[in-house]
């Protein structure tokens, strides 16, 4: 196991195809969270990149806005959450704008209003065995979008009764 001054990147590709539909898979963390033998996960920063399935830019639709969001947390869920539940660790979303007429690369991109690059001052404890990574796309999209997301952890111990505690307050 790494010790908790060495950080380590967990790296993780989730389709959100193309649809509107919400779509989630698991992170298993039994490798590097146990509560009950006090180890615990600390996530330092997040990255998140959104592709096609072959890691280029996606296409739209021409005169289409695009939408593509994602969340990372502690409970599977079967559509998008607030930011404010707190199962939520973490989340984004992108808009992206083709007015050029036909289905091309976008010509405006923004994620001002989902910011995707999460740095904490302290990190952010995770004592739950899997985390949830899922998202959706809108129809605009000539093809699947593809969310990629990239976490830097270090492995840390904990008292048996500070994990637990926090492994509860995360269900």
């Amino acid at each position: 196991m790494a010790r908790s001054t060495d950080s380590f990147f967990i790296r993780s590709t989730k389709d959100l195809g193309n649809t509107n539909t919400f779509h989630e898979k698991s992170i298993d963390l039994g490798a590097y969270v146990d509560a009950l033998g006090k180890s615990v996960l600390r996530i330092h920063n997040i990255q998140v990149t959104y592709s096609d399935a072959n890691g280029a830019s996606s296409t739209i639709a021409g005169n289409e806005v695009g939408v593509a969001q994602w969340q990372l947390s502690t409970q599977s869920f079967g559509s998008l959450q607030l930011s404010s539940n707190r199962s939520i660790v973490s989340d984004g979303r992108i808009h992206m704008f083709n007015d050029q007429g036909t289905a091309k690369l976008a010509s405006n991109v923004s994620d001002v209003n989902g910011i995707n690059l999460h740095e904490w001052t302290n990190g952010y404890l995770i004592a739950v065995e899997q985390l949830y990574f899922g998202g959706s796309a809108t129809t605009s999209f000539a093809g699947d979008v593809y969310c990629s997301i990239v976490m830097e952890c270090t492995v840390e111990t904990m008292t048996q009764s500070a994990a637990m505690a926090l492994a509860l307050s995360q269900q």
